[in-house]
């Protein structure tokens, strides 16, 4: 490989670098405080934030790596024409086009790379981490509780906080429960331990509560009705179950986390779209680092920020545009092929006009 070609690679592999690692960062960060948040809300539980989140970040990877890698072919241009390096080049016969091969000496694996994460890794995240909230969602609302914490379930219909037993013989210690009733009515439950039991013929489960009160209050209303045991036995119910199956059935049939050999057999509409945009996305790698060398191309007596901004809204475009042509296939109006050919060949015949303009030579101005 010669000095020019080495000198192109390593550039756009560092400058890689360092913006797949910024985004990697911050998309994890945004993704850490929505789960976690989740989490305290009792949707997810609080031992699956982490797997869930390594599940999520490889569903995000494609996109992650095609913004890494445009920009980072877009900075190493630019960075040689404000360094006044690439009239260095031009100067020892290296055109703009002479580009093209070291940049996709990078893109065409990060291409292979893609089309793997596309077809097979992220269809198997989606599933992976739809099977961690489908699981926690049909654990009974007891069974959700933390020692120590406070836990909403039912959408906030209940309330628990359960502390840590003093006493071998309980499983748990001091028990608190808020519910909202169907009538309106609010209940709250404590008791100064809990233990589960399970029955052996129907597997049924029940909770005992030691000694305890129970007050029901109706909302707007001077009347309180109290209550006091020293032993009652309450059955569990998941009063989700039947709407919880159908949404896990429902979520496993979801068009993104469905494997690509059952989409190619498939062939509805909406099953075309999302083929159409798994297909895609390492086709776009391709075109946006071809699009990326000559919009990198700037004169360096002027501020580089218009020709970033061209560039991100040209990268921007062509990701809506792939987006609105999976709705267009979903609805039927376009089918698979033409779908995926029209927005991608429209980039690459928008790059090679691109290149076209960039190495023209111009005339020389006649003298007046």
């Amino acid at each position: 490989m010669s000095l020019f070609k080495r000198s192109v690679v390593a550039e756009i592999l560092s400058h890689a670098g360092v913006v797949f690692s910024t985004l990697i960062i911050v998309w994890l960060s945004v993704l850490l405080v929505r789960l976690l948040g989740e989490a305290a809300a009792g949707t997810i539980g609080a031992d699956v934030v982490i797997a869930i989140s390594a599940f999520s970040s490889i569903t995000a990877l494609p996109i992650i790596l095609i913004v890494s890698l445009f920009i980072a072919i877009l900075t190493t241009i630019s960075r040689n024409y404000r360094e006044q390096e690439m009239f260095v080049w031009f100067s020892s016969g290296v055109s703009l086009a002479n580009w093209i091969n070291p940049v996709f000496r990078i893109a065409i694996p990060v291409a292979l790379l893609l089309t793997v994460l596309t077809m097979v890794s992220s269809p198997w995240a989606y599933r992976q981490a739809e099977e961690y909230r489908q699981r926690y969602a049909q654990r009974s609302d007891i069974a959700k509780v933390a020692q120590g914490q406070f836990l909403e379930t039912a959408r906030g219909q209940r309330v628990f906080f359960i502390e840590p037993s003093e006493n071998k013989e309980n499983e748990m210690g001091s028990v608190f429960a808020r519910e909202i009733n169907a009538n309106g009515t609010v209940s709250f439950i404590s008791a100064q331990y809990a233990n589960f039991k399970t029955d052996e013929k129907t597997q049924e489960r029940f909770i005992e509560l030691g000694p305890g009160s129970r007050y029901d209050l109706l909302p707007q209303s001077p009347e309180v009705r109290v209550a006091a045991f020293d032993e009652v036995t309450l059955r569990l119910e998941n009063d989700n179950a039947v709407s919880e199956n159908t949404i896990r059935t429902i979520a496993l049939q979801q068009l993104k986390a469905r494997p690509s050999e059952l989409l190619l057999k498939d062939k509805r509409p909406h099953s075309d779209a999302q083929l159409m945009w798994r297909v895609s996305l390492p086709i776009a790698l391709l075109n946006l680092a071809l699009l990326a060398i000559p919009l990198g191309s700037v004169n360096p007596r002027m501020g580089k920020s218009g020709s970033i901004i061209i560039a991100a809204l040209v990268g921007l475009l062509y990701m809506n545009l792939l987006n609105m042509m999976r709705g267009w296939i979903g609805s039927g109006k376009f089918d698979f092929w033409t779908g995926t050919i029209l927005v991608n060949a429209i980039f690459f015949l928008f790059a090679m006009a691109m290149f076209w303009w960039k190495t023209r030579v111009k005339a020389p101005k006649s003298a007046t």
